[in-house]
């Protein structure tokens, strides 16, 4: 996932499908409300990390290590440049 464009797709389509979703009465709002946690804590966390992996600036098995607040913070350049 070094391609930057694959990168922003794949982190915002799963919030269009949400946002969809969240119009239409196909979802119970408490359902809604986890799989936003699950975008937000296991889908972003796994997607961020395999692209760090990727890039060879983390280790495959640090990929979990994204979960820690601010791991973001300090990889932004590499993440979102």
């Amino acid at each position: 996932m070094k391609n930057l464009l694959i990168y922003y797709v794949t982190i915002i389509l799963p919030l269009g499908i949400l946002n969809w979703l969240s119009k239409t009465d196909l979802v119970h709002s408490t359902l809604f409300v986890l799989l936003l946690f699950f975008y937000a804590l296991i889908f972003r966390t796994y997607v961020d990390g395999k692209r760090l992996a990727n890039k060879n600036i983390i280790q495959k098995q640090d990929i979990w290590k994204m979960i820690i607040p601010g791991k973001r913070f300090k990889y932004f350049r590499e993440l979102y440049l």
